[in-house]
């Protein structure tokens, strides 16, 4: 199933978007397909088409594709020629009638083609429509001459249980070398610069462990809360959202060994590992927090939110001690947090450095490596250097890569555009394997449920816009890492 799609000009390649008349086929998927359009990345003789419940008209649906489509004034004819590449067929997810009739659309497609007829099945679907599509998929959409592949979206279950659930419906139908899921943090331009920095630069492989380094942290803030999701948000929460999936593929890449090759099963393998090596997360490991109305009060708190209960103990913030034991890390906390209704966006990964030993100099303050994920995507180093002048004064200061600077005429692509291109492609190295996704939930499964069981674990509150829960500077101290309060890294001004 590996190697890229339509290698020939008699192939043909259909990619079905399903839950097309969604918010993230809409936001995420069409300009993601259309962006690698207009850099001549899809395969030849490609068509899309999108399928959902919502009884659309064809005129109707290209409107609201195009319109959530940034297009220059010259990329017009482009986004056209896009849209005429484009159709919809509206449906149910667990009628097979429905599915032939999908089935007859991407038929009438392909079969002006010679060639081999590839198809690529987008599950744009809440998860509760998951088994009963790709079962419809199987059945009665299924190419019977060329590749299948099936991306599927998270949340990929709730906890190791319904996971499995999920993993065992779809191995009935689909092999596993043709599911692609999809966790598209993994292809954020930083995400994938990790492994380029630690195997490709000897000054960082050489102090890449419990020697050199005294903590990790990864960190996802957001400025906004549920704004009105709150309902479904309660249904899975920050762990599940974020943490679980997100923040811990960041986690198995900073701390993997290097694979054998960059064959994705090598690298899926190294990051089954790490997961393997960290033991179950208890209550006394995390922090967990809820945000409540803004100071002003112009901003509602969480429970403010409709649909959700007024009861909740759903955390919409959370930090957690992770402790991989192997050889490398071992005794070195790995600090995750993540948390809405923030004071910034920001994803990051700071690499905090064991202190100098035998210092001579007053008040040091550790080295640090950071990598900036979004937004201003930047690798810098914190380190010390003489005060300038006169002074024999250290003085915190950084290399800085900040690619708004060093890039300017690189444009860096979506995460959508990278992965899709990769599932064309037939790459998986970023993509979640189904042991891969066992071992995440086995750390995370027994803290769920005793939150969500016991409900006697009460977030802490925390007013919208903070910069964190109040409790968060002892929890990050109790786990060793030391903030340097007085520096604060600014993006150069271009």
């Amino acid at each position: 199933m590996g190697g890229p799609l339509s290698p020939s000009a008699k192939d043909s390649t259909v990619v079905v978007v399903l839950g097309a008349s969604g918010d993230l086929a809409f936001k995420k998927t069409y300009p993601a397909l259309f962006g690698l359009y207009k850099n001549s990345l899809l395969p030849q003789n490609f068509s899309i088409v999108g399928y959902a419940r919502s009884a659309i008209e064809l005129a109707d649906f290209k409107s609201r594709v195009s319109s959530r489509i940034k297009a220059s004034d010259e990329e017009k004819k482009l986004l056209q020629e896009f849209l005429d590449k484009c159709t919809y067929v509206s449906g149910k997810y667990d009628e097979a009638e429905s599915f032939k009739r999908l089935n007859a659309a991407v038929d009438e497609i392909q079969k002006s083609f010679t060639g081999r007829k590839h198809r690529v099945f987008y599950m744009a679907l809440p998860p509760s429509v998951f088994i009963p599509a790709s079962q419809g998929l199987k059945e009665w959409v299924y190419a019977s001459d060329g590749n299948n592949r099936l991306i599927v979206e998270k949340p990929f279950g709730k906890d190791t249980e319904s996971s499995r659930e999920l993993a065992n419906a779809l191995a009935q139908h689909w092999k596993e070398d043709e599911i692609y899921r999809i966790d598209h943090y993994l292809g954020k331009e930083m995400v994938k610069n990790l492994m380029i920095l630690r195997f490709a630069n000897v000054f960082f492989g050489a102090v890449w462990n419990r020697q050199y380094i005294h903590n990790v942290q990864i960190t996802f803030k957001e400025p906004i809360g549920t704004q009105g999701r709150g309902g479904y948000f309660d249904e899975f929460g920050i762990i599940r959202d974020i943490m679980q999936n997100h923040l811990l593929q960041i986690l198995t890449i900073v701390a993997m060994e290097k694979p054998v090759t960059l064959d994705a099963e090598d690298v899926r393998n190294e990051k089954v590992k790490v997961l393997r090596a960290i033991s179950p997360l208890t209550v006394d490991d995390v922090l967990l927090g809820q945000y409540g109305p803004s100071p002003d009060g112009k901003e509602e708190g969480y429970l403010d939110d409709k649909g959700v209960p007024k009861d909740s103990v759903t955390p919409t913030f959370a930090a957690a001690a992770f402790y991989i034991k192997n050889e490398r890390w071992d005794g070195i906390p790995f600090i995750l947090k993540c948390g809405k209704a923030l004071d910034q966006q920001k994803t990051e990964v700071r690499i905090q450095f064991q202190d100098v030993p035998g210092n001579i100099y007053p008040s040091l303050k550790r080295n640090e490596l950071v990598v900036r994920v979004q937004p201003e995507e930047a690798v810098y180093m914190k380190f010390m250097n003489k005060q300038p002048g006169l002074s024999s004064t250290a003085v915190t200061s950084e290399l800085d890569l900040s690619y708004a600077r060093r890039y300017k005429d690189v444009k860096i692509s979506d995460a959508y555009e990278s992965l899709i291109l990769d599932v064309l492609n037939g790459d998986k190295a970023n993509f979640v394997r189904d042991d891969e996704l066992d071992a995440a939930w086995k750390i995370f499964t027994p803290l769920l449920h005793e939150i969500e069981g016991k409900k006697t674990i009460k977030p802490e509150i925390y007013a919208f816009g903070q910069r964190a829960p109040d409790g968060l500077s002892a929890f990050v101290e109790k786990h060793g890492f030391r903030r340097d309060a007085a520096y604060e890294w600014t993006a150069p001004k271009i």
